[in-house]
């Protein structure tokens, strides 16, 4: 079994050494593929440290173009048995990806979802997660689902699940666009618990409210289109 981890990366020169330290580490056979979507702050000279390795895949955009964008070209040159998608920073804990692969290991799931709402973590900003409240509370109305964490990075695939979905959005709404298409197309959806170091707009944080309007358009969009 292998389990590929696709590791989007745009201007983590902070956390860049400590991730990939941390994902190497978990004993499980593993490839990493790493797509730097155009670092600007030294990220680059940091990913050359690891270039040459066999289970070390470096992908660079030559502009940046979004997280969904860097998923998507992770999405297509993966070769493992099931795929995790890995955020660059510290707020995800790699040394649980055991407890997502239970459930895809024992056939009950096809996709598994790391809730942070169900799990340990830090407390972290208020309106970010009544967003991620309401993201959610549309998703399980629009797709009659009861998922907690829609927006959590740590999704887990079978490979049939991902290998040649199209990806049409850049930026992070790719969350609710995947999310959308495995509920659609009737894939049984597993949810663990997991922990979350969240951070906050000063240690690097990205995602602003203006990615949850675009995430509610996305979930709505994907519901009426084919």
């Amino acid at each position: 079994m292998l389990l590929s981890v696709i590791m989007p990366v745009y201007n983590e020169k902070k956390t860049i050494r400590a991730i990939v330290d941390r994902v190497m580490a978990v004993p499980i056979e593993k490839e990493l593929i790493i797509v730097d979507d155009g670092s600007k702050d030294g990220t680059r000279e940091i990913l050359k440290e690891f270039a040459g390795r066999p289970d070390i895949k470096i992908i660079l955009h030559k502009k940046n173009q979004g997280k969904g964008a860097a998923i998507a070209t992770g999405l297509k040159n993966f070769s493992g048995d099931y795929v995790v998608i890995q955020d660059a920073d510290l707020e995800y804990h790699p040394e649980e990806y055991s407890r997502l692969l239970e459930p895809l290991l024992r056939g009950d799931a096809d996709v598994v979802y790391g809730s942070r709402f169900k799990g340990a973590g830090r407390a972290f900003l208020f309106w970010h997660k009544m967003g991620n409240i309401f993201l959610n509370f549309v998703t399980n109305i629009l797709y009659n689902s009861t998922l907690t964490d829609m927006e959590t990075c740590y999704k887990m695939f079978r490979r049939d699940v991902v290998k040649g979905m199209k990806i049409e959005s850049r930026k992070f709404n790719v969350e609710p666009e995947v999310t959308a298409k495995i509920l659609k197309r009737g894939y049984r959806v597993y949810e663990v618990p997991i922990t979350y170091s969240g951070r906050d707009f000063s240690e690097g944080k990205k995602i602003t409210w203006r990615d949850g309007f675009s995430a509610l358009w996305t979930l709505i969009k994907f519901r009426f289109k084919n």
